[in-house]
């Protein structure tokens, strides 16, 4: 990949992983001030059972999406390494390399679209 072109993914990763950091931090505030985790003592007990059960849901809820958007954000730090690597658009499995409408549509993506079909099918085993 031209460097020119890595330095436009390079930006754009920044960028994505910057907004995700300000939406974990946001998630992971309102997740610690709805259980009163945040020492500020202003979670209040719901006066209904079904008040109770929506905002454990609730709670749940966002740390699913946290889990979700902490391995995004992993994965957006591996992909600004193999940038510094000098090897983003480069499939990590079989090393070919992946198409840019594939990076432009997921940026992060370290495999091209053979290997991804083949994880998602259970046939491929990520390398460390």
């Amino acid at each position: 990949m031209k460097k020119a072109d890595m330095k436009v993914y390079r930006e754009r990763l920044l960028d994505l992983r910057a907004r995700l950091r300000g939406d974990v931090s946001s998630m992971a505030d309102s997740a610690l001030r709805k259980s009163g985790m945040n020492g500020e003592g202003t979670a209040s007990m719901p006066i209904h059972m079904a008040e109770l059960g929506s905002e454990n849901y609730e709670q749940e809820f966002t740390l699913s999406l946290l889990a979700t958007e902490g391995n995004r954000l992993e994965m957006i730090e591996s992909a600004l390494d193999r940038v510094e690597a000098g090897t983003y658009g480069q499939c990590v499995h079989c090393e070919k390399v992946v198409p840019k409408t594939r990076l432009n549509a997921i940026p992060y993506t370290p495999l091209c679209i053979k290997c991804a079909e083949l994880r998602s099918q259970g046939k491929l085993e990520m390398k460390d």
